[in-house]
């Protein structure tokens, strides 16, 4: 399944709880997507993630049922590493 990329900006902080993250998890289920994990930046107003799905849509419709912006996704397919060499993500 294909990886993509997905930088979220945050008017605000962004404060997440377990509640909220079971919620957003359970749209990303049902919508076919598999969050992997994000970074969150030191203003706590963006996050960049790693997000298994079929589609960039898929990725853009859980975004919107969960109330997330999601505004750049794109397809990864290789890891570049300090050495030069790249790896597959998955």
């Amino acid at each position: 399944m294909p990886i993509f990329m997905v930088e979220r900006r945050f008017a605000e902080e962004l404060e997440a709880n377990a509640e909220r993250i079971d919620g957003i998890n359970r749209i990303n289920q049902e919508e076919g997507v598999q969050w992997l994990y994000s970074f969150l930046s030191a203003d706590r107003r963006k996050t960049y993630g790693l997000y298994e799905a079929s589609t960039p849509e898929a990725i853009r419709r859980a975004a919107t049922r969960a109330g997330l912006p999601a505004d750049v996704v794109v397809e990864v397919t290789d890891r570049l590493l300090p050495d030069g060499a790249a790896t597959p993500v998955r």
